[in-house]
């Protein structure tokens, strides 16, 4: 096994399917199986999940909403889409933590270094809620963060296409798909991967990155294993 333990971006968009918004049943029970199969094999697994299926904040600014009052209300959607998480891996035998930068303790635990490694440690999944806890940070910045609290080796960024291209495979199609990158790469290509703050926080921590598609079956698992899956952006 090449990864022991992996912090897992997902969006809260590819928890929608092809819904307008909310969440996909199927697809939220797809994830969790993925997930499953990774820890059956050994792996510690985090997670941090946006909210964007529910709730977003700039969005939000668009109709009227101040904006920190729009970034609390996101923190929240991904305390929704963290509970469901868990719901669906529990009901499948995966013991799991949640995890919020709020407090919110009758649905879950404050977060605490100590105490998500040792779950991890335990072979529990651990979910991460509510974002960094302070609006004007994206849940890619949480996961960053998180990925470097708990000393998670890889950040594995999971998306609805197989990498990173030089343009948009869903718009080009003659875009050209990058086994690696360099961050410096990264930089000077303008390619978008995560926002600055988190993309800079990686690089800084020397802590990789791979994009990858999260819908194909079997994908986490080959990842683990180190075999070439998506792109890995690497120093």
């Amino acid at each position: 096994m090449k990864y022991k333990r992996i912090l897992l971006k997902l969006s809260g968009e590819a928890l929608m399917g092809n819904q307008q918004y909310g969440i996909d049943s199927k697809i939220l029970q797809m994830y969790a199986e993925e997930i499953k199969d990774v820890v059956d094999k050994g792996s510690e697994v985090a997670i941090v999940i946006g909210g964007g299926n529910i709730f977003r904040g700039l969005s939000g600014v668009a109709t009227g909403i101040d904006r920190v009052q729009g970034d609390y209300m996101g923190m929240l959607a991904t305390v929704i889409n963290g509970m469901a998480l868990q719901s669906a891996l529990e009901s499948i035998g995966v013991k799991t933590r949640l995890q919020t930068a709020i407090r919110m303790e009758q649905v879950a635990e404050p977060f605490i270094k100590r105490k998500a490694e040792r779950h991890l440690e335990k072979g529990r999944v651990v979910i991460f809620g509510a974002g960094t806890g302070n609006p004007y940070f994206t849940t890619d910045t949480a996961a960053t963060l998180k990925a470097i609290e708990i000393n998670a080796e890889v950040i594995l960024k999971g998306t609805r296409v197989d990498g990173i291209y030089n343009a948009d495979p869903e718009k080009d199609k003659n875009a050209v798909k990058f086994n690696s990158i360099s961050f410096e790469e990264v930089y000077q290509k303008g390619l978008k991967i995560m926002d600055m703050t988190a993309f800079t926080l990686s690089q800084e921590n020397n802590l990789p990155i791979i994009v990858f598609d999260m819908n194909k079956k079997g994908n986490l698992v080959k990842i683990i294993e180190g075999k070439e899956v998506g792109t890995l952006v690497t120093i």
